[in-house]
Formats: structure tokens, sequence, C-alpha cells
């Protein structure tokens, strides 16, 4: 039997424990053998809600997966310019950047992926791992760096750490093809040239530079780091600011990594180019053992329980209708 809980199994204990023990105490309390069987009903529910939570399965059945033996290195911008609300219908860049790295997973499946943020400085948020699961939870939870702590960016600042990264990739899997997509504006508000990506591009086969943005330019909420996001907006002389894409900028950076580059856009799909022909392949050893999973026959026990519950319900309103209206009346008419 193989568990995979919904909840933290302390948080899942948190909220059944108290509800499983009400109910065991009301059957122990119980004194006829109707009122033992309710009880004992919905004890079975606590515990068939449990099991639900739980997901139990079991282990059985393979799935035949596509290798492909390509490292995918993301690179994100986090400054606060990626909030701007000029992606779509007025949503944030961010928005649009998630979106594109979720295509990007489907369409390289079984690629390893390493994330890289940048703003003031660059981090590796993820590093290389098949597990596209951790992509895109990384991703949903990425946020912008906070307004108040931004001293200038620049948009080459994650040079380093990428080549970095590519550089030990290709020493622990030289067979391996790399690729390497660019996620940002182009919006540079460090003093100075920004640092170039050339030591970066001899790793390489490809990969791709996607522009967010418009040239008019897009409002950017003040950025905090809590949970709730800031309905102020950043001013300038005023006013609220706005940031504008710079392909220009964007341009170079393709350039110096020897990949396209593209101006996105919320009504167009991303295009990626294919992985390396002779990374990717069907292999039967590849085979991923998958789970059967078991929660579906858990639902069906609830389901019976809660009808029971119902039925008894409905049986017992019902009974207190026909009293009701059996019930002797006096003259005027009140029961």
């Amino acid at each position: 039997m193989i568990l995979q809980p919904v909840l933290h199994p302390i948080l899942l204990a948190v909220l059944l424990v108290p509800a499983l023990g009400v109910v065991v105490w009301m059957l122990v309390r119980s004194r006829s053998a109707a009122a033992r069987t309710l009880w004992v009903v919905r004890v079975l529910l606590v515990l068939a809600c449990a099991a639900l939570l739980l997901r139990p399965g079991i282990p059985g059945g393979s799935t035949l997966t596509l290798a492909t033996d390509t490292d995918v290195v993301i690179v994100v911008d986090t400054t606060s310019s990626i909030v701007a609300e000029d992606w779509g219908d007025g949503e944030r860049r961010l928005d649009g950047v998630r979106a594109d790295v979720d295509a990007l997973v489907d369409a390289y499946p079984g690629a390893r992926f390493a994330l890289i943020t940048f703003d003031a400085s660059a981090q590796l948020r993820l590093p290389l791992t098949t597990d596209a699961t951790a992509l895109t939870t990384s991703m949903s939870v990425l946020q912008p760096e906070v307004t108040a702590q931004s001293r200038g960016s620049s948009i080459g600042i994650a040079h380093d750490l990428l080549a970095e990264t590519l550089a030990g990739a290709a020493e622990l899997s030289p067979e391996r093809a790399r690729l390497v997509f660019y996620f940002g504006d182009g919006e540079q508000t460090a003093s100075g040239e920004p640092e170039s990506f050339a030591s970066s591009a001899p790793y390489i086969v490809g990969g791709g530079v996607f522009g967010y943005g418009t040239t008019t330019g897009g409002p950017m909420r003040l950025t905090t780091g809590g949970l709730d996001a800031s309905r102020e907006y950043i001013q300038h002389d005023g006013e609220r600011a706005l940031s504008a894409i710079d392909e220009a900028a964007l341009e170079t950076i393709a350039g110096q990594l020897g990949v396209p580059y593209q101006h996105r856009t919320a009504d167009t799909p991303p295009d990626f180019p294919p992985a390396p022909t002779t990374t990717t392949a069907y292999d039967d050893a590849r085979t991923v053992g998958s789970i059967i999973d078991l929660s579906w026959i858990v639902a069906l026990v609830i389901a019976v329980l809660l009808a029971f519950e119902i039925a008894r319900a409905t049986m017992l309103v019902t009974r207190m209708r026909t009293l009701s209206l059996r019930a002797p009346r006096n003259e005027d008419g009140a029961a």
C-alpha cells in the first residue's frame, strides 16, 4: 500500500483526530441500538474521509516515457518590472512567464530542468532535476523583489551563475545536450553596461530569449514580500511609474547566447526549438512505475455513508412535518 497524502500528516492529524474523538465518544455514550448504529456509521464516515485524504494506492503498471537527454536551464527576471501590468488584458508579465514555463515543461518531457532567478543578485532556485513538478511549484510561488529593497539591477547579473551551472552539467554529463531559456523584459536599471552571457554559449546547443512587455509600458504595483498583493502602484514624480520592454537589450543577450529572440504576447503560443534528435527517443528501459490510485473506492464508500445520512435526515423531516399536520388545533386555528 502506498499513501500520497494531500496535506502534511501533522495537519491531517490536527483536522481528523478531534472529529474521530467526538464520534467515538458519542458511540460509547449511546444507550439504544439505533443510536449506536447511527454513530457507528459516523465513525466509518470520518475514517473514510481520513483514508481519502491519505490517497491510498498500490504499485502497478508502467508507463512508457519519452527520454529526452537534455538539460534545460531557465533564467527568470524577478525584478520589480516583471509585475508590470501589460501582459494580455492588464495581467502581470510574471503571469505570462509562468504560462510559458509550463509550456516549456510540456515541450521537453523527461528533460532535466534548472531554475535561476535574478534581481539585485542571481540565485539558483532549483538545481538540475527531472522533477518537473518541482519546477512548476517553484514558479507558482515565485515572487519579485521587495520594492522597498530595490536598488537597481542588471539584466546580465546571472551570467556567472549560468556559466557555472552549464559547466558543471557539461562536466558531469558531457553526452547530454543543453538548452538555455531567458525570460525577462530587458529593462536595465543598474548603472553601466549589462554583463555578457557569451561565456555560456559554448556549452549550449540552443534555447531562446523571451521578451515580455510593451513599448508603451505598464504600471507596477508595490511588492512587499507578504502573501497579500499590494493595491498601491509604484509612483514617479506623482504619477504611476511605467516599465517598458527593451527589445534591443534582449536581442543582444540572444546574440551572446547564440539563440533566437521572441517577443511574447498573450494571444500567441511560445515557439520552442525541438530537442536534438540524437537525445530524444522512446526507451523501454526508461519505463517508470505508476501507482494505481484507490481513492475512487474510498469515495464510493463515503457516498454510500452520506446517502444513509441524507436518507435518515429526510425521513426525520418528513415525520416531523406529518406530526405537525396531525397536531390538534383549537377553535382559533392554533395548535
